[in-house]
């Protein structure tokens, strides 16, 4: 199989990048990253911290700052933050250093899975599927865009679906 250098893996919060990106890494024998980790790690505090103190666009900024590292990486596994396609610069990057995969799964879906963490800080709304739905009228189509493959990813164990991106990559 002719593995791409570096998978980059992109999608809304709640799509399962990190869970599914930690076993594509082991199946193909690449290091894992995690963007927000990533972050989090540099700057010693947690997203929702970053969002308070310097609210959306400040942690878009540091987003980009981040993203803008760890493509240069080589043999990586990379899950995104769910918002880094709302910059162009990012999406170019992601584009130029790797192969794209979006991870799509239904809005119930999501909102079950993050409607209630607080880590998530766009989620903490009267209206969580409200809110959700409004991020992918956004996001999808430039997660669309930016895709070279869409996985649905779905109540299917992370195995599964890290099966189907290996036989996606593999008939390419």
């Amino acid at each position: 199989m002719d593995v791409p250098s570096n998978i980059f893996l992109i999608g809304p919060m709640g799509a399962g990048k990190s869970t599914i990106g930690r076993r594509l890494a082991t199946a193909l024998g690449k290091v894992f990253l995690d963007a927000d980790q990533a972050l989090e790690e540099r700057t010693g505090v947690e997203i929702p911290l970053i969002f308070e103190l310097e609210g959306e666009a400040g942690f878009r900024k540091r987003e980009s700052e981040m993203l803008a590292r760890l493509v240069m990486r080589e043999g990586v596994v990379l899950a995104t933050g769910g918002g880094v396609v709302l910059s162009a610069q990012n999406r170019a990057h992601l584009a130029e250093r790797g192969f794209v995969i979006y991870l799509d799964a239904p809005i119930d879906l999501l909102v079950a899975r993050v409607a209630r963490d607080r880590h998530r800080p766009l989620m903490q709304t009267v209206d969580p599927e409200a809110t959700m739905r409004e991020i992918m009228r956004i996001r999808d189509p430039l997660y669309r865009e930016s895709a070279a493959i869409v996985v649905r990813s779905t109540h299917r164990s992370s195995r599964f679906v890290v099966r189907e991106i290996l036989q996606r990559i593999e008939a390419l």
